[in-house]
């Protein structure tokens, strides 16, 4: 993958099972140790976060087109090396300390009709807690998956919150 062609796009549509029935298996050690890898950089590149969670539903059988999608979204570092997070050396007095935000994507999964939550949360600027991940119960509306959506984020953000007062980091 060293010499791949980038792409701008981590995953382009969706990694779908529906076809895993047409598609030949593949060597499900090498698929998951390409996962793991993937969700390893997760921890620097937040914005794959997302992708790395959908190809790591298919790890007990790969097929090609799950293969096919893991190596789109290395083709997508490759193009996007540059990217990561950056912590600000100086603070200025305009900046909030700490400031988080929520989002659903409701019945994202057509497969068992669960949505989407995540949360991002960050501090003098720079972004210290992320997450992207299907909700536990089926949402019967867009108003229930964003309550859900912002009631992980709050939980979040009360542990973080006190998380910085134990480490004396300051009032918020």
């Amino acid at each position: 993958m060293l010499d791949c062609k980038p792409v701008i796009g981590p995953i382009e549509g969706k990694v779908g099972s529906n076809d895993s029935a047409t598609k030949k298996p593949i060597d499900p050690t090498l698929y998951r140790h390409i996962v793991g890898c993937l969700r390893f950089i997760c921890h620097s590149r937040p914005e794959i976060t997302y992708d790395a969670g959908v190809i790591s539903r298919h790890m007990a059988n790969p097929k090609q087109s799950h293969i096919i999608a893991a190596k789109r979204i290395m083709r997508y570092l490759k193009g996007t090396m540059n990217y990561g997070i950056m912590f600000p050396n100086q603070i200025e007095e305009s900046e909030s300390y700490f400031v988080g935000y929520s989002d659903s994507y409701w019945c994202g999964d057509k497969e068992d009709r669960k949505s989407t939550s995540g949360y991002v949360f960050f501090m003098f600027g720079a972004l210290v807690s992320w997450i992207s991940k299907k909700q536990d119960v089926v949402a019967l509306s867009t108003r229930e998956a964003e309550y859900i959506a912002a009631c992980n984020a709050t939980c979040q953000g009360l542990w973080l919150t006190s998380l910085i007062a134990e480490l004396n980091c300051g009032e918020i």
